[in-house]
């Protein structure tokens, strides 16, 4: 009996099924995509979500591991330097099944495999996700975090004023000869003489 043993052996002998598991592997790391059977796939996802997990960490041992479930060294080396990088910061879950139509011959589940950092329709707006800090419960901190704020803002606001303070005495002396249109052209006369002083004008 087989109980609890969740296994799907796909039909197949233990040797023939790791051989097409490793071969599939291989294919998914070298093409970053690939259209299975809906039971291969997931058997796929099992089989190599670990050996991604093992390509974080760089070393000997890990890549003769990866190697001896692989026998790819081409596939072997992308898995370390280009695919370990991107799913570095990932922690698990790096493949994606998604499902396709009925195959026309038989009418098999397809579904296509891919890994999820090299797919750029889904993943446009994770960046900003993983930036997410923790919350906290607004207690005593929260007002004192507020508070430095809001001197922060009294220390830009005079800096601001001092910066304006010297095209508004210009403003002071051109504005006597000027008559009332001038008045409506004045909100554009200092961003000019701010442009002439940048100058040395």
């Amino acid at each position: 009996m087989r109980h609890g043993k969740k296994v799907n052996h796909l039909g197949r002998t233990n040797s023939h099924r790791k051989a097409m598991l490793g071969n599939m592997a291989t294919s998914l790391i070298l093409h970053k995509r690939i259209t299975t059977t809906l039971a291969k796939a997931k058997a796929l996802r099992v089989y190599v979500e670990p050996l991604l997990t093992k390509s974080k960490s760089d070393t000997t041992h890990s890549r003769r591991t990866v190697f001896s479930y692989l026998q790819d060294k081409d596939a072997v080396s992308i898995l370390f330097r280009d695919i370990a990088a991107k799913i570095a910061d990932r922690p698990g879950g790096y493949t994606r099944i998604i499902k396709m139509e009925n195959r026309l011959g038989d009418n098999a589940e397809m579904a296509l495999i891919e890994l999820v950092d090299y797919n750029t329709v889904y993943t446009k707006g994770e960046a900003a996700v993983a930036k997410k800090s923790t919350r906290r419960r607004g207690g005593k901190g929260g007002a004192g975090a507020a508070a430095p704020a809001k001197e922060e803002v009294a220390f830009a606001a005079p800096v601001a004023e001092e910066v304006t303070e010297t095209p508004v005495a210009e403003e002071v002396a051109e504005a006597p000869v000027a008559e009332a249109p001038a008045a409506e052209e004045t909100p554009e006369a200092p961003a000019a003489n701010e442009e002439n002083a940048e100058k040395g004008e």
